[in-house]
C-alpha cells in the first residue's frame, strides 16, 4: 500500500475486461483517448514522442518528437489542441491535435509529471501532494488542490484522468491507482492493478504501472505501464 494508504479506504483489485498491444519500447507518461484514438506520451531524453496509436492494435499512424534534450511527460487534450510538458526545464508546448504540429508553448515552476481536465480546467501533477488546476490557454494556476488519505498527503501522484468525477492517479512506483474526490483532495479509495503488473512480466524496475485513459464515447477505462506489452481494458468502480 502506500505509505498514506490506510486499511480504512476501499482497495479494489482490477478486473480485466481485455487486453491489446502495447509497445515494450515506450515509456509511458501520458495517456489520452481521442475521438477513438489513443495518444500516448513517452520518456527519457532523446526518446521522448507523442503518437497517435490505433486502440486496438497499437500501431502508430502519426509521431512527433520533442526536442531531443528534454524528458516528456504527461499530455492533455483541448478542444483542437494538445498541450504537454517536460519533467524538467519548465517548457510545455501546444500541438494542434490532428496534424500534431507545433502551435504554440508555455511555461509553468517546478516538475511536470502528468495532466487531465474536467471540462472547465486543466489539472496537473508535479510529484508532490498538490494538483495544480490551470486556466486552458493562459494556463495560469487557479486553484491548488492537497491530496490526502485519511489525513495523510499522499505524494509521488502520477498520470492523471478525469473519470466519473473522479481524480484517478498512478501512485508512482505503486500497484495502485488513487481515487481522489476533486472537491476536498481526499482520496475515496484504491484501485490495485498488482495483477496486472504481474501477468506482463516486466523485470526492469523502472517498468512500472502508468498510464490511464478513459474513452467518454464508450465509457471504459485503459491501464498500461512503461515499456509494458499490454494496454487493459477494465472494469471501473462504478460497474461492480
Amino acid at each position: 500500500m502506500p505509505a498514506a494508504a490506510s486499511a480504512g479506504l476501499p482497495v479494489e483489485p482490477a478486473q480485466v475486461v481485455q487486453s491489446f498491444p502495447h509497445d515494450t519500447g515506450a515509456f509511458t507518461e501520458g495517456l489520452l483517448i481521442r475521438d477513438g484514438w489513443l495518444y500516448e506520451s513517452t520518456g527519457y531524453e532523446g526518446q521522448s514522442f507523442i503518437r497517435r496509436k490505433e486502440l486496438a492494435t497499437g500501431r502508430t499512424v502519426q509521431s512527433i518528437q520533442i526536442p531531443p534534450a528534454l524528458f516528456g511527460e504527461g499530455i492533455v487534450d483541448w478542444g483542437n489542441r494538445l498541450y504537454s510538458f517536460v519533467w524538467h526545464g519548465e517548457r510545455g508546448f501546444v500541438w494542434d491535435l490532428k496534424s500534431l504540429k507545433q502551435t504554440d508553448s508555455w511555461h509553468y515552476t517546478g516538475e511536470g509529471w502528468a495532466m487531465t481536465q474536467d471540462g472547465k480546467h486543466i489539472i496537473m501533477s508535479d510529484g508532490t501532494p498538490v494538483l495544480r488546476f490551470l486556466q486552458p490557454g493562459s494556463m495560469k494556476v487557479v486553484r491548488r488542490l492537497t491530496v490526502t488519505a485519511e489525513g495523510k498527503p499522499v505524494s509521488q501522484l502520477n498520470e492523471l484522468e478525469y473519470v466519473h468525477g473522479e481524480i484517478l492517479a498512478n501512485i508512482w512506483q505503486t500497484r495502485y491507482i488513487a481515487r481522489i474526490d476533486p472537491k476536498d483532495g481526499q482520496v475515496k479509495g484504491w484501485i490495485d492493478i498488482g495483477a496486472l503488473w504481474d501477468q506482463v512480466g516486466v523485470t526492469d524496475p523502472g517498468a512500472v504501472p502508468n498510464g490511464i485513459a478513459y474513452d467518454k464515447q464508450t465509457d471504459r477505462l485503459y491501464v498500461t505501464g512503461k515499456d509494458w506489452p499490454a494496454l487493459f481494458e477494465i472494469k471501473l468502480p462504478s460497474q461492480r
